[in-house]
């Protein structure tokens, strides 16, 4: 009896991704190219199953992590999943950020080598993505890119841990202040990834790879990266914790509103105009000020600080009338 009985991919009826397994080589898919391989929650969900089957599968030596198409390996988290659901309830940011970890564990965890292979831009969660995997092939006409300071988040699931160890401090913070792409070439000369190729060869430099890894006794290669690992997970386990909470409470703010909002009304960021705002007294920290008036009508307490009107009994707020 094996309690730890791997599953056919078939049968796991996965929506959001595509998984494969074929003799010692597990394949698994962000399936969404119409979202540029931008995962969501129940992606999220799918890609621990996958992982973790991989893992308990004593058939499989190498797992190989792509996204659907030529455009994007994975552009990170659902920008409009998190605009649409997650601004309005913040605490539930709190479990998809577990999950997320999850996640990422499932890969540094795998106990056998994983390999992303990059068929198209890395871009924030993508990045932090294909850095949880032991190695990387990228193709020769796409890049790698964070953007949280860009769309009101923090890059702290897994970049702002794990690039100072990969490509150095001075890298790191350029990558993750400037937020500017990094082509294939220089990914490769800054150690981002350990192979490039042209995309119509891209498949032929990622099975190089895999056939010399399914070559190697398999206890000495699952303790040999946990070796490896020891900085990596270092870093990840002293500081994720507490980028979980610190997000979760950041997403009740105005960056991330306005941050998100402008993505998915595709339209310039007004980074000045909260720079302004906060330099004339304002607030930003809240959407429309801080919870401090009251309706002298109605008694409602806890009103935004911006608003001209009660939200309760719809009476004119003006300096005179209301009060703390």
């Amino acid at each position: 009896m094996n309690l730890f009985e791997p599953r056919t991919p078939g049968d796991m009826n996965f929506e959001e991704i595509l998984y494969e397994k074929k003799g010692p080589v597990a394949r698994v898919t962000l399936n969404r190219p119409k979202y540029y391989n931008a995962y969501n929650t129940q992606a999220l969900k799918e890609l621990v199953q996958a992982f973790t089957d991989a893992s308990y599968d004593d058939e499989i030596a190498v797992v190989v992590y792509t996204g659907a198409g030529d455009k994007a390996f994975s552009t990170g988290g659902d920008v409009k999943e998190y605009q649409s659901y997650y601004t309005k309830r913040p605490r539930d940011y709190y479990k998809y950020m577990g999950l997320f970890r999850a996640y990422l564990e499932c890969l540094i965890n795998l106990g056998k080598p994983s390999i992303a292979r990059l068929n198209g831009m890395a871009v924030g969660g993508g990045n932090e993505s294909q850095m949880a995997c032991d190695l990387a092939v990228m193709a020769d006409d796409t890049f790698i890119s964070q953007v949280g300071t860009n769309v009101g988040s923090v890059a702290c699931g897994g970049a702002t841990q794990w690039l100072p160890i990969i490509v150095g401090d001075r890298r790191a913070r350029e990558i993750l202040l400037l937020n500017q792409r990094i082509s294939a070439q220089q990914a490769l000369d800054w150690g981002l990834v350990n192979r490039i190729a042209p995309r119509e060869k891209l498949d032929e430099e990622v099975d190089k790879m895999v056939e010399i890894l399914i070559d190697k006794f398999y206890e000495c290669t699952r303790y040999t990266r946990a070796q490896l690992n020891f900085w990596k997970e270092l870093s990840w386990h002293s500081t994720i914790g507490h980028a979980r909470d610190w997000l979760t409470t950041h997403f009740a703010c105005g960056e991330p509103n306005e941050g998100m909002l402008a993505f998915v009304e595709k339209r310039k960021v007004d980074y000045r105009g909260l720079r302004r705002k906060m330099a004339e007294g304002g607030n930003i920290e809240f959407l429309h000020g801080s919870y401090s008036i009251k309706c002298p009508e109605c008694g409602a307490a806890g009103l935004p600080s911006e608003f001209t009107f009660c939200g309760k009994c719809g009476h004119e707020l003006t300096a005179d009338t209301a009060s703390a």
